[in-house]
């Protein structure tokens, strides 16, 4: 059901219609010298390395509010608010079933009507840094979320 490819130091997850979903970015640890992080990183990824865990971006919730020039009703605007924290909830389920302790919610840089979630991954175990062993170790949060409706 899910695909990922890298894209630089990161990955991006696709579903079965190869619509982009998410984002996953391995935690690839103190780096020194900083300045020859990249080539470290490349490094890592061509002997695939294994990570203890990184960060899963996924959009929480889109508002369907923050249109310029939108005109709303009240009743429109109380029923998105309340599909939001319906969603919020759903999400917040998903981080205490999956124990998933750490994360951070922002603005979409790519959609200011729209919050992403980054999810701090902790793996069982380190993962080589390859695509198979990312991907089975991310999809029970994927189609945990998937399954809730979440993406």
């Amino acid at each position: 059901m899910w695909n990922i490819d890298q894209e630089e130091t990161y990955f991006k997850i696709y579903d079965d219609r190869k619509t982009l979903v998410g984002y996953f970015a391995p935690e690839y640890g103190d780096i020194q010298p900083e300045d020859k992080a990249d080539q470290v990183i490349a490094e890592m990824m061509k002997n695939h390395d294994p990570v203890k865990g990184g960060y899963m971006m996924l959009p929480l919730v889109k508002f369907g509010l923050f249109e310029e020039g939108k005109e709303m009703h009240l009743d429109y605007v109380a029923q998105q608010l309340q599909d939001v924290y319906t969603r919020i909830l759903a999400w917040k389920n998903l981080t205490v079933e999956k124990q998933i302790e750490h994360h951070k919610i922002l603005i979409s840089h790519t959609d200011h009507d729209m919050l992403s979630i980054t999810l701090g991954i902790i793996f069982d175990s380190p993962v080589p840094l390859e695509k198979k062993e990312l991907l089975g170790n991310l999809t029970g949060i994927l189609d945990f979320a998937h399954h809730k409706g979440l993406l």
